[in-house]
């Protein structure tokens, strides 16, 4: 029997079905709902790699929001299937079956976190259209799914100068999670290889730069 999830009102019910509604064309359309003391945190993986050779970042979307304080669960769904309730505005209502991603075993710290830089909202509104519109014109027709995973990669893997040298898929994941409103600043934490854009929507956290291509040659051993 489907079990429901007890939001705090029924406006933070709709936002949590407003977030599953933009996860799930982005990725794998899973979304990991963790609650305890009173707060649901939901995560979703606009961009993940799929095998070691594959180089796109992983950059995860995260909201959060007030739910029933005894409400204690981890547990990965497709977003496509969190609904309504039908008896009370408050609640949403989970699926039968859950998911087993490996980007949700990777779980960003929880605190640690030492605030660096900003960067406007505008400017992530406008790389991730300069890199949605490069994907696009990269990917050649009839290309299968390798194709597009790798042109994918290119593009929202790569540095960018404008994002403080974060991939330009932490700009994608703010804009396809509805994440950019207004004209405020992301503020830009760091903890350990983790880095976290916060903004009033939501967060993105992206692990990484990841090290690519040969490491530096080190000596070893005792110098004769």
């Amino acid at each position: 029997m489907s079990q429901p999830l007890l939001f705090a009102d029924p406006l933070a019910a709709a936002d949590a079905l407003t977030f599953a509604g933009r996860a799930a064309p982005l990725g794998d359309g899973a979304v990991r709902l963790r609650a305890a003391d009173g707060v649901l945190v939901m995560t979703s993986a606009p961009l993940a790699p799929r095998g070691l050779m594959d180089s796109t970042p992983l950059v995860l979307g995260m909201r959060a929001l007030a739910v029933d304080p005894e409400l204690v669960c981890d547990l990965v769904v497709e977003a496509s299937t969190l609904q309504a309730s039908t008896d009370d505005a408050r609640a949403v209502i989970l699926p039968d079956t859950a998911l087993a991603p490996s980007w949700a075993g990777i779980s960003p710290p929880r605190g640690s976190w030492v605030e660096s830089e900003t960067i406007a909202a505008a400017t992530l509104a406008t790389r991730a259209q300069w890199g949605i519109a490069a994907v696009a014109e990269g990917v050649p027709k009839d290309a299968g799914e390798d194709a597009v995973r790798a042109t994918r990669a290119a593009v929202w893997g790569v540095p960018d100068a404008d994002l403080h040298g974060l991939p330009l898929g932490v700009s994608f994941a703010a804009y396809a999670l509805g994440f950019i409103a207004g004209e405020e600043n992301a503020v830009v934490r760091t903890s350990g290889p983790w880095t976290r854009l916060t903004l009033a929507r939501g967060h993105v956290i992206v692990r990484g730069p990841a090290r690519s291509g040969l490491t530096e040659v080190r000596v070893t051993g005792t110098a004769r």
